[in-house]
């Protein structure tokens, strides 16, 4: 089964998200906005407790943290997406390495660009229109960030919450 661990924003953030994605992503009606910590994955139902067992401890290793969300951005000429800039902070780092090290281990061929993505799959002109015209707007967002969640995707491509985890010691 394929899974990914995402952060999902407040519900302000994410209606300021949807006021774009609802146009601009392709992937609009099969998962929330959210934060992607760990890129999906395959897993085998059998390999599952032990892998909630890490994301449990990860968790509690890590505790709440400051989101800030400042910017729009674009991944072109790469690929065609756009998406709401997250300022990087050293505890979110943090949790996307222990999310990706000991039994969840995994290593990218690229930089980890904490983003949340609004618009995906344009073409070079809709891509290029609409982010000239986002890139000279503002957006100053913070929230608390107390939980991760593992998800899995569904046959009809959507994805939904397998398990949430609360940051920090105390939970």
């Amino acid at each position: 089964m394929k899974y990914g661990i995402t952060i999902f924003p407040s519900k302000k953030l994410q209606d300021i998200a949807n006021s774009y994605r609802k146009r601009y992503d392709t992937h609009y009606a099969l998962i929330p906005p959210h934060l992607t910590l760990k890129e999906s994955f395959e897993a085998e139902e059998e390999d599952l407790p032990e892998l909630l067992n890490e994301m449990r401890n990860a968790a509690k290793e890590v505790d709440p943290f400051t989101l800030e969300v400042y910017k729009f951005g674009s991944f072109h000429p790469v690929t065609n997406t756009i998406y709401m800039k997250t300022r990087e902070n050293e505890t979110l780092l943090a949790l996307r390495n222990r999310l990706n090290s000991g039994k969840l281990e995994h290593h990218y061929d690229y930089k980890f660009v904490p983003h949340i993505t609004i618009g995906q799959q344009l073409d070079n002109d809709e891509c290029s229109d609409v982010f000239g015209r986002l890139k000279m707007e503002s957006i100053n967002h913070e929230e608390l960030v107390d939980r991760f969640s593992l998800l899995y995707q569904l046959d009809n491509n959507m994805w939904t919450v397998y398990e949430t985890f609360r940051l920090g010691k105390g939970e």
